[in-house]
């Protein structure tokens, strides 16, 4: 069984999350941008130990809370190979992962879903029917793709897989961006402009949308 606590963090209206099997006693921390003791605490009050920590991509505002996560409760970091120079724990707390890799958080199972366009290792996971996207999608819109590492054709080809994938997921984005915290995927890929165009519209129709 897997229970996803949603935690909004940061001023820059973040979230982070706890997916966690209480059975286990384990969870992970997705994205601990901001406020490591909240997320500790979190983690204590569902009576769960940090077993991993799962990052999205890297920039800041995703993953500046690790140095102090990681001093009260070490665990292996999971980030995608093309994002793990820019991250800056000890290496061997470090697992890169590439597109399809999975681990084991107590008795679930998380898949790694390379999502590149907003950084080159940008990531969703996949943990039962939850779908953690990050800055790759937002409830009603997509992330920003006019970044240093940033590549709008890519993220095209990143939205375009998730539009296929099931419509029964539940998409959970990395900000408070949209008009709720959370959302069906078979809905997104009908209200979101940037989804539905990536799905039904062609790459030339979203690379305008995006400017």
């Amino acid at each position: 069984m897997i229970v996803l606590k949603q935690l909004p963090v940061g001023p820059m209206a973040n979230f982070a999350y706890l997916l966690c099997d209480p059975a286990a006693a384990e969870c992970a921390v997705v994205d601990p941008g901001w406020d490591a003791a909240r997320l500790c605490a979190a983690a204590e009050e569902v009576g769960c130990r940090v077993a991993a920590v799962l990052l999205t991509h890297h920039h800041f505002d995703h993953s500046d809370g690790l140095p102090a996560l990681l001093a009260k409760s070490p665990a292996p970091v999971f980030v995608h190979r093309e994002d793990a120079a820019h991250v800056r724990p000890k290496a061997s707390l470090i697992r890169e992962v590439s597109d399809g890799d999975k681990t084991a958080v107590g008795g679930f199972e998380v898949e790694f879903l390379h999502t590149p366009g907003h950084t080159k290792g940008s990531q969703c996971i996949r943990a039962g029917e939850h779908l953690l996207t990050g800055d790759t999608l937002f409830i009603g819109a997509c992330g920003r793709v006019d970044l240093p590492d940033s590549e709008p054709e890519r993220m095209f080809e990143s939205l375009r897989r998730l539009a296929a994938l099931p419509g029964g997921l539940t998409v959970w984005p990395g900000h408070a961006y949209g008009p709720a915290s959370s959302g069906l995927l078979s809905r997104e890929v009908i209200s979101n402009p940037y989804l539905r165009l990536a799905a039904s519209e062609g790459r030339e129709a979203f690379l305008r949308a995006v400017g």
